[in-house]
């Protein structure tokens, strides 16, 4: 029986959750399923993080998880907020419609 190990187990689902944020950021028309997307990228890099961090018996990688999950949080924000303004001045949040600066 080919037993697998908790560690391969998280790096698969690691693995999954990149490709599923990369595929909706390369397919999807809608900037908020893109910035979901490459929320999930972002947090596939950090269940990678903490599961070195756990093989290796070390403090530092999650201190540094938990540091850019804060950072992604605000980022988020940011992007949502231009978002917003984006969909209250071309009535779509449509990223092919989106196509100039200003008038």
């Amino acid at each position: 029986m080919n037993n697998i190990s908790t560690i391969q187990l998280m790096q698969l689902f690691s693995a999954a959750l990149f490709c599923i944020g990369f595929f909706a950021v390369l397919t999807k028309k809608n900037m908020v399923i893109i910035l979901i997307g490459i929320e999930l990228m972002i947090n596939a890099s950090l269940v990678n993080l903490a599961v070195f961090d756990h093989l290796f018996n070390k403090i530092e990688g999650q201190m540094m998880a938990l540091f850019a999950m804060v950072i992604s949080a605000a980022s988020i924000a940011v992007a949502l907020a231009i978002i917003i303004k984006a969909y209250q001045y071309f009535k779509t949040i449509n990223p092919d419609k989106i196509n100039q600066l200003k008038n």
